[in-house]
């Protein structure tokens, strides 16, 4: 498969969920890749995970740590993933937090500041850091964005506020950028089967009224809330859209929002 053929992708959040599965099925499709994530052992670890499954499709892959909140240590990373694969075709933004969530009126400033600077900030430090390294012929931006920048989420006001911004960085920078023939699109998952959802804290949350709720405890909740009969997408249905966006097939999508949820943002009551 050949749709990313002698394209360089860099990915933030690489060392799992979202994110290795965008590194893996861009590799799948020809793509090389620049995989970063936080500094670490355990991270590092998984970041050498996602690289043992890129280098098992065939395709090259570099691996850096960067808390993408520290700009110089995000643009070192790439300029030294940059000198060994070639220069960027495609930047896709997803990493980001999902905190602990609260009432608007009771979150804590580190918790608000936090989310803030990780979703957004975090998130324009990518697309400055990777713009700047782009092929001259242009590119693809995906910024990895969520249904919490679409409708409310009572009891995540910080993460919601986060991923709203997001949505109008990535207008502004689709028009900015338009003339250099680089595109900017945003994703928009709904829950999606990762350990950013598949976690005990999350079960809680969504079934207050069970001691130790399960997966499929929460999945009861969450299947209401579609249109479709499932509770989560899986990584491969959000890292398919990014293929996509990646891709040339999309060569005159720019400024989109692209909702992969199941139809959740779109359910009436």
């Amino acid at each position: 498969m050949t749709r990313m053929a002698g394209k360089i992708v860099l990915i933030t959040g690489a060392g799992g969920g979202l994110g290795r599965s965008c590194a893996t099925r861009l590799a799948e499709e020809g793509a090389d890749i620049l995989a970063l994530d936080l500094p670490g052992a355990s991270t590092e670890t998984e970041l050498a995970e996602t690289a043992r499954l890129v280098r098992k499709t065939g395709r090259r892959i570099v691996t850096g740590t960067a808390d993408v909140r520290d700009f110089d240590r995000v643009a070192a990373a790439v300029r030294e993933g940059v000198a060994e694969l070639g220069p960027l075709d495609v930047v896709v933004a997803n990493a980001g937090i999902s905190d602990n969530p609260g009432s608007s009126w009771e979150i804590d400033d580190e918790i608000w500041n936090r989310s803030i600077d990780v979703n957004l900030t975090g998130t324009w430090h990518t697309v400055k850091a990777g713009v700047a390294e782009l092929n001259p012929a242009g590119g693809s931006v995906i910024i990895v964005s969520s249904t919490a920048a679409i409708k409310a989420v009572p009891g995540a006001s910080h993460y919601s506020a986060a991923k709203h911004a997001v949505t109008g960085l990535a207008k502004t920078l689709a028009n900015e950028l338009g003339p250099q023939s680089i595109r900017v699109n945003t994703i928009h998952p709904g829950a999606a089967a990762t350990p950013m959802t598949l976690n005990p804290v999350t079960f809680a949350r969504l079934r207050p009224d069970l001691e130790a709720p399960t997966a499929a405890d929460a999945a009861q909740v969450l299947a209401a809330k579609t249109l479709l009969p499932v509770p989560w997408v899986e990584p491969i249905d959000v890292s398919n859209a990014v293929l996509f966006l990646a891709s040339d097939e999309s060569r005159y999508v720019t400024g989109l929002q692209m909702v992969v949820d199941a139809g959740l943002t779109q359910k009436v009551a």
